[in-house]
């Protein structure tokens, strides 16, 4: 694909990739830095803790057959609608919950809640597969309690403009929630426990990975405020620090015009005069070379060590100052503070480009699907492709 497309190996920041070990390997083998779905992650990390307690799975696996008793069945459906009515209830379906579907467990039982007393006047009069006990009714209630963090959380990073720097003020969030005791987890400490041990353990090296560390602190709501080990949190730094420099050498080369001579760093250090050549012996002029060449050996230590002092300068303020809300746009930070950290704002242009799931690519083929049916099977490949490109940027240059 980057053949195809023309795009150097040295423009990739980062691949974006599923968790199967086949995917990290090609990631590997190519040589291209990559990170997981953090939304997939989660979804592995509700689906451990899920099934962890015998009695709540059991539980959901009641409800799933509850729920599916209406979904084949037209007059089933029928009746339990009419009784909704009956009790001036919202006419609702049940939702069925499916392995592969993000949060479709905790929409199951929001469900199965919401028509409790439907479901219970359905069950009074007709045959149901399985009914659920008050035990287990008040077990869904817990679950989804626990469940909501996490169902607001996926949706959250499930947007078109969330990043990677959301991942780790995340799972720290997450790790606190979990670690809480509280009077109603009685039912469901081995679900809560077995949560927070798979958030840990899925997500024990997140704040040592610079892709993520160094957004974060690029992301003017976070910064460094939920870093949990002070390592990690001046691992961070150095790696941002390392970044910026970077981004400072490559702008610099951008703007200095080939053969053209560079501006010092300090404006207040005249350059070093070269040393006129004479007509001194070889041997000489040999010495007295290398003691021009241990100075300007200096003299560029210090100038690069001069550059380093206003990087972390730059860095120090930035981070010092007060965190934006939440609901800020750091893109929008970004617009309006370049002037101030000019640096910064480049080095967070190309770290906060990065999504933290792969939500937005997916959403690509339900409009593919919606464009390419079999009404339209004379559709050509290119214009198929130019209607899809339009349906998901035509939206953004509106807003313009």
């Amino acid at each position: 694909m980057l053949v195809k497309w023309k795009i150097p190996k040295s423009n990739v920041h980062v691949v974006l990739r599923d968790n199967a070990s086949n995917m990290k390997k090609a990631m590997d083998e190519m040589d291209v830095a990559s990170l997981g779905c953090f939304a997939h992650t989660l979804q592995l990390v509700v689906h451990e803790g899920l099934l962890s307690q015998r009695s709540v799975s059991d539980a959901l696996a009641n409800g799933r057959k509850i729920v599916g008793h209406f979904k084949h069945s037209p007059l089933a459906t029928t009746r339990l609608e009419e009784i909704q009515k009956d009790l001036q209830m919202p006419t609702k379906r049940l939702h069925q919950d499916v392995a592969t579907r993000w949060n479709s467990t905790y929409y199951m039982v929001e469900s199965l809640l919401e028509q409790k007393r439907s479901i219970s006047a359905y069950g009074a009069d007709h045959d149901l597969p399985v009914t659920l006990t008050s035990y287990q009714w008040a077990l869904l209630e817990k679950i989804i309690i626990v469940l909501a963090p996490f169902e607001e959380l996926i949706r959250q990073i499930s947007s078109s403009t969330s990043s990677a720097a959301e991942v780790i003020p995340s799972v720290t969030v997450l790790k606190r929630l979990l670690a809480r005791e509280n009077e109603g987890d009685t039912g469901i400490k081995t679900m809560k426990t077995t949560l927070l041990e798979a958030v840990q353990k899925r997500f024990k090296t997140i704040e040592n990975e610079p892709l993520y560390a160094v957004a974060t602190l690029l992301d003017p709501r976070f910064k460094d405020r939920y870093f949990t080990g002070a390592d990690s949190n001046k691992n961070a730094k150095d790696a941002l620090t390392q970044e910026v420099e970077k981004m400072e050498a490559a702008l610099l080369s951008r703007t200095t015009p080939e053969g053209a001579e560079t501006v010092p760093e300090n404006p207040h250090k005249a350059p070093r005069l070269e040393a006129q050549p004479d007509s001194s012996s070889s041997r000489k002029s040999s010495l007295k070379g290398l003691f021009e060449e241990i100075l300007q050996e200096h003299d560029e230590e210090r100038g690069a060590s001069s550059t380093s002092t206003q990087v972390q300068n730059q860095i120090q303020t930035y981070l010092t100052e007060q965190t934006v809300p939440r609901s800020d746009s750091p893109f929008q930070y970004w617009g309006v503070n370049q002037i101030r950290f000019p640096t910064l704002a480049a080095t967070a242009a190309k770290f906060l480009c990065a999504p933290c799931t792969s939500v937005d690519s997916e959403r690509l083929f339900s409009v593919a699907s919606n464009i390419i049916d079999a009404r339209r099977n004379r559709l050509g490949g290119e214009r198929a492709e130019m209607l899809i490109f339009l349906k998901k940027n035509l939206p953004l240059l509106l807003k313009l």
